[in-house]
């Protein structure tokens, strides 16, 4: 496969998470040991380790369907950086989960542009709001 665009990368990316097909999933990384992908709850996958990932979390059943909105995108030369958003639908109609933040980086290379990271990680949680203080007015 030849991906002409970051965009056509990233789109292949997001359809392998979608079918939990990992040949097509293995298809959308750049054929090298600097690869890298960092998962919440994982350790870090690199090279071949990335592979080995994705084909046991689609062993064990994982398909994803996920909302990509673009924060910023950034290409220069042969290098593409997305700031991403991924939003999986809620348990009810009309909910939302919250946000996951990712990046992806693609580079181009003699076979087209490739994944070359992939990294996410959860919404922080919500600030806790400070207590209400009450004032005695004399």
């Amino acid at each position: 496969m030849y991906y002409d665009t970051p965009q056509d990368a990233e789109d292949a990316y997001y359809d392998a998470l979608e079918s939990g097909d990992p040949a097509a999933m293995a298809e959308v990384w750049e054929p090298s040991d600097q690869i890298v992908c960092l998962l919440p709850m994982t350790p870090l996958a690199t090279g071949a380790e990335v592979h080995r990932l994705w084909e046991a979390l689609f062993e064990q059943g994982a398909r994803f369907d996920l909302q990509v909105r673009h924060l910023a995108w950034i290409q220069r030369g042969e290098v593409a950086i997305h700031l991403i958003e991924e939003r999986t639908a809620g348990p009810g109609a009309g909910q939302a989960t919250p946000a996951v933040y990712g990046t992806n980086i693609f580079r181009r290379g003699p076979d087209g542009w490739r994944l070359l990271v992939h990294q996410n990680s959860p919404t922080p949680p919500p600030p806790v709001a400070p207590p209400h203080v009450r004032t005695a007015i004399a």
